[in-house]
């Protein structure tokens, strides 16, 4: 899909240098893998301290064949 952005040309390049991509597409690409992944993570971290845990479950006995 095609489409038309306007990049601020400093930031772009700044890219290009600490990214080590070859060409702008692929900085670019990058840039909302690593944006998403992030994101991703934090959504995560805001689960911490939401469930309650069992400290007698035991996972290695669960792993045993009955």
């Amino acid at each position: 899909m095609a489409t038309k952005l306007a990049i601020d040309s400093a930031l772009l390049n700044k890219a290009l240098e600490v990214g080590g991509e070859k060409t702008k597409k692929a900085t670019v690409t990058r840039a909302l893998r690593e944006f998403i992944a992030r994101r991703e993570q934090e959504r995560l971290l805001d689960l911490f301290g939401k469930f309650d845990w069992d400290d007698e479950y035991d996972y290695k006995r669960e792993r045993t064949r009955r």
